[in-house]
């Protein structure tokens, strides 16, 4: 699933590249409204699961900050692209002795402490990704766009 999130947010960024500011920051209807804010978004969630998973630093601001944490296209490519690697590494070092147990957090969606099983976790990590990028590929589509391919069974295997 870290090969196939950074494969699709590559082409992602790849179409983001062509359109005009005006375009990727006009608003379409998605829960974050454009597209630059839905990318800005996932950013966000990605690094603030990632600190819960690996210890790296968390975004600063909460969810309500997340879709104008990055609001210019060329430092979300690059911190996109981080992160990406960031997930890919820290995928490849998982055991599944490390998807038992439960995972405790302080959850600003839920303004509580929460505690969940680290595995259900993960998979909603990635399950998180999947949503916001069909909402991005709807927009793409929308303007006319078409997005690569994002069927998981014809993602290239040397990535």
């Amino acid at each position: 699933m870290a090969r196939y999130n950074a494969w699709q947010n590559s082409g992602i960024i790849a179409e983001a590249r062509v359109m005009d500011q005006s375009e990727l920051t006009k608003d379409r209807g998605a829960f974050f409204g454009s597209l630059m804010h839905t990318l800005s978004h996932l950013l966000w969630a990605d690094t603030i699961w990632m600190s819960r998973f690996a210890g790296l630093t968390p975004p600063s601001g909460g969810i309500q900050d997340s879709a104008t944490m990055v609001t210019d296209l060329e430092t979300l490519a690059m911190q996109r692209f981080r992160m990406d690697g960031q997930i890919t590494n820290w995928t490849r070092d998982l055991r599944d002795l490390d998807l038992v147990g439960n995972l405790t957090w302080m959850s600003g969606a839920a303004g509580r402490e929460v505690t969940k099983p680290i595995a259900l976790c993960v998979a909603h990590f990635f399950n998180h990704q999947t949503h916001h990028r069909g909402q991005i590929h709807m927009m793409l589509t929308s303007l006319g766009i078409k997005p690569q391919d994002s069927d998981l069974f014809l993602m290239p295997e040397d990535l």
